[in-house]
């Protein structure tokens, strides 16, 4: 069987390095891209067999990115590779087009063997999260309270971008400049998207990104 081409998104340096050799090991690495705007385009240019994500990446989720890599690219398969172990994230990330979710610690144990499974057809999750989607399956009682929604369904892609990188600090100049928008477009989108979120501040939309993974603190 052919190697697997696999491409990397991932923004933390030390953590990127130690995939890399992870993955140089046994499979064809295309390339390592740190936000998700790069992902985008890294996966339209080098058409990877497998992409492997982070939820939390800046200037563009890994979620967000997903969604539309499954659009302009549908045959890359998506693994995420996350921090994050809530039910809904997982959730998330499949409806996004993900076909694998492991967590960051179990990576140096699981992510080769989850890759080759992946590039075979099959899906996969890490035993620790399967093993609560059970539990919640068994006895949803459990946990009655309902959990933070992963995406914001109500904003437009557009909306959703401009809500990450004022999240993330950026100013409308800065933002116009990264989406190549005008300034008066991104305040327009701006103060939609607070008027749809029910927020007043940006302080109020960094609180909401957060708690619902488009960041990470």
């Amino acid at each position: 069987m052919s190697k697997a081409r696999v491409l990397l998104a991932e923004d933390h340096v030390l953590v990127s390095e130690g995939l890399t050799k992870l993955l140089e090991a046994d499979f064809t690495l295309v390339g390592t891209v740190v936000d998700g705007h790069a992902l985008v385009k890294a996966v339209k240019k080098h058409t990877p067999d497998i992409a492997i994500i982070d939820i939390s990446l800046p200037l563009l989720n890994g979620l967000e990115a997903a969604r539309q890599i499954k659009k302009c690219e549908p045959q890359t398969k998506l693994i995420f590779l996350t921090m994050h172990s809530e039910e809904h994230f997982v959730h998330e990330a499949f409806k996004a087009g993900g076909v694998g979710y492991i967590l960051k610690q179990s990576a140096t144990a699981e992510l080769v063997f989850a890759i080759k499974e992946v590039y075979q057809g099959r899906t996969y999750v890490s035993p620790s999260i399967a093993q609560g989607l059970v539990s919640q399956a068994l006895n949803p009682s459990a946990n009655s309270k309902k959990p933070p929604q992963a995406e914001t369904p109500a904003l437009t892609q557009r909306q959703v971008e401009i809500l990450q990188l004022v999240a993330e600090g950026k100013s409308n100049k800065d933002i116009a400049i990264i989406l190549n928008l005008a300034v008066k477009t991104v305040e327009f989108h701006k103060t939609r998207v607070m008027q749809v979120l029910g927020l007043k501040t940006a302080s109020e939309l960094t609180k909401y990104a957060i708690s619902n993974g488009i960041i990470s603190v």
